[in-house]
């Protein structure tokens, strides 16, 4: 899925993923983003893992100015660079997530939301395994994904994404229970309360699974 947002669904594109998202799902946008952000300090040095074209580091500008994207699509970096982040101190950059550039205990604060724990199409225990690496001792992770009580709400998004051929036809023989399949080769997974209970079940860090708005699964991880 990395080739998908890197050639097919960025920058502009991407921004229009979100600017057709119905009302219940701009709601889900505004939960994710409020969860985030009443956990940054003005302090916090912040990484957001799947930072896209920066949608939520601007949301997060008013909580702190040391704020870090990265992401694998270089246009939706440069577009929100010119667009959305032209006069901030906020550092978009090309990186892999399970091969951070950064040196060990670097951020205060670390996320990935919006079902990037998916998006990123990697091992989701070495993604959260190198987040822990460049969180400082303390410090907070978060990682987020579809509740199975948004489903529909979820699929009339992405059958308006595939309507608008940003994404490719949806293949309803193969959709469902949480996974949605295009045409083209798009494939869009969740991660439920059991499989976040999972991934973390072999860290010795303090773990919190949640539910936000009927919408979001969120795991907290203390470094």
């Amino acid at each position: 899925m990395t080739d998908y947002y890197s050639k097919k669904l960025s920058a502009e594109r991407l921004k229009l993923c979100y600017k057709l998202a119905p009302p219940r799902v701009q709601q889900y946008f505004e939960a994710e983003i409020n969860t985030v952000s009443k956990r940054i300090n003005p302090s916090d040095v912040v990484l957001e893992l799947g930072c896209g074209y920066g949608r939520v580091l601007e949301k997060l500008l008013p909580r702190t100015k040391n704020l870090f994207g990265i992401d694998v699509s270089y246009e939706s970096l440069l577009y929100g660079t010119n667009e959305f982040l032209p006069s901030t101190d906020c550092l978009l950059m090309v990186m892999d997530g399970i091969a951070l550039g950064f040196k060990d205990d670097k951020f205060d604060f670390v996320f990935c939301i919006q079902n990037g724990i998916s998006a990123f199409d990697v091992n989701p225990k070495s993604l959260i395994k190198e987040a822990l690496r460049v969180t400082k001792p303390g410090g907070r992770l978060l990682f987020s994904s579809y509740s199975h009580k948004f489903w529909n709400d979820r699929l009339k998004w992405f059958e308006l994404q595939a309507e608008s051929g940003l994404i490719g036809e949806i293949d309803y023989e193969l959709t469902g229970n949480g996974v949605i399949i295009c045409k083209d080769g798009f494939k869009a997974t969740t991660f439920s309360h059991i499989d976040f209970e999972m991934l973390t079940s072999d860290l010795d860090n303090d773990v919190k699974i949640f539910e936000v708005d009927y919408s979001a699964f969120f795991c907290e991880i203390i470094a």
